[in-house]
């Protein structure tokens, strides 16, 4: 039995284990995993940057990928704790933004300042619990190559954003935009598409 099995099956060994590179309430790593784990475990492309005031929430226990030529700029926060976060290369995160896993952003995309991106909503389906202490719903969001997001946006879990997608500011994203459309709104609704015959953007129908 490898020392993972091991730990999931021993719920006290389960819990040190935790302890040790979290403090019980505090969801954020200890300052050793910062310094002498998390460089060896996650990756990050060359010429990637992290504005130093960012708040970077990331755990050795999933995947953290941050690609070439990438920036994630001040004040923002990213959390890998319920799932993945994978960045490609040439992705820009806002400044203020936030981003909690599970998230795949591809390559070129981009977001404004102070989005907000989650995989995972609190369950809530016992009426007679405290949602904190319920499963997590845990749906991955992603965005495609070349989509940008617009500043103050909003994405919920489950939402694919197409490639080359353009969500405008304030948008509240709610389902999955088709690649090559403009989506804005409240929920979020397509309001133009990209023609590849006419090579122009074509108002939808609403």
């Amino acid at each position: 039995m490898d020392i993972k099995e091991r730990i999931k099956k021993n719920q006290k060994f389960r819990d040190f284990v935790m302890w040790t590179i979290s403090p019980r309430r505090r969801p954020k790593p200890r300052l050793w995993i910062k310094l002498f784990v998390n460089p060896f475990v996650h990756k990050r492309g060359k010429h990637s940057k992290i504005r130093r005031i960012s708040r970077m929430d990331l755990f050795p226990y999933k995947r953290f990928e941050l690609g070439e030529n990438s920036t994630v700029e001040s004040f923002c926060v990213i959390n890998n704790g319920a799932g993945d976060v994978i960045l490609g290369s040439k992705v820009r995160v806002g400044i203020g933004s936030v981003i909690i896993g599970p998230v795949k952003m591809g390559n070129g995309s981009g977001l404004g300042q102070h989005v907000f991106l989650s995989g995972f909503n609190h369950g809530f389906s016992d009426g007679e619990k405290n949602s904190s202490k319920q499963d997590l719903d845990i749906r991955p969001v992603i965005i495609e190559d070349e989509a940008h997001i617009g500043a103050n946006s909003v994405v919920l879990p489950g939402v694919t954003i197409g490639k080359r997608c353009q969500i405008g500011a304030g948008s509240v994203v709610t389902k999955d935009i088709p690649a090559f459309s403009v989506a804005v709104g409240n929920p979020a609704r397509v309001i133009k598409t990209y023609n590849k015959k006419s090579g122009k953007w074509e108002r939808v129908d609403i």
